[in-house]
């Protein structure tokens, strides 16, 4: 019961290391692995709150009228999200973010609204969404419609995951105490 419950909260194979240290080392073995799985899930749980929270600040900025001196190379959009640049080549390959091509040698050239997107993008990364995928994310839901809804849902649902596996009090039986 005990494992059903820690596997529940920090995932079988924590809970399963949690259990045979249990068994093999002192307490204070014990407890600091569970000290690491709480602060764990608190690191996630506040990751995902500050990427809500900037995500909600991100989509509100405006990105109308743009200059064409508001266009980002590659490598200014890669130092300032603190990406390498290969990082951006991917999200474009996976339809992330489509910036326009500069007519002499076809290199990306990031709009206002697609440094946006990269922003949430890495926000979303940051906040464990590893491998976003267009049919996934809400990436090209944001870029037609500019409406934040989806990628705010997704947050919620990684915030949910992190939680929602814990067993209620209710649902975890009492422990028996046995006297022999």
């Amino acid at each position: 019961m005990t494992y059903a419950a820690l596997a529940a909260g920090v995932g079988p194979i924590e809970a399963k290391n949690i259990m045979r240290t249990a068994h093999r080392s002192p307490l204070r073995d014990v407890l600091a692995l569970l000290d690491a799985a709480h602060a764990r899930l608190h690191t996630e749980r506040r990751d995902v709150a500050l990427a809500q929270e900037a995500v909600a600040t991100i989509a509100a900025e405006p990105v109308d009228d743009p200059r064409p001196t508001d266009a980002m190379a590659i490598s200014e959009l890669a130092g300032a999200l603190g990406v390498l640049t290969s990082t951006l080549r991917y999200w474009d390959l996976e339809g992330l973010l489509t910036p326009a091509r500069s007519s002499g040698g076809g290199a990306r050239i990031y709009s206002p609204a697609d440094v946006r997107d990269a922003r949430i993008v890495h926000q979303l990364r940051l906040a464990g969404h590893r491998s976003p995928r267009p049919r996934d994310s809400s990436m090209p839901v944001l870029r037609h419609s500019r409406r934040n809804d989806d990628i705010t849902a997704a947050l919620h649902a990684r915030e949910e995951s992190i939680t929602a596996p814990l067993p209620s009090a209710a649902s975890v039986p009492p422990a028996r105490h046995w006297n022999r």
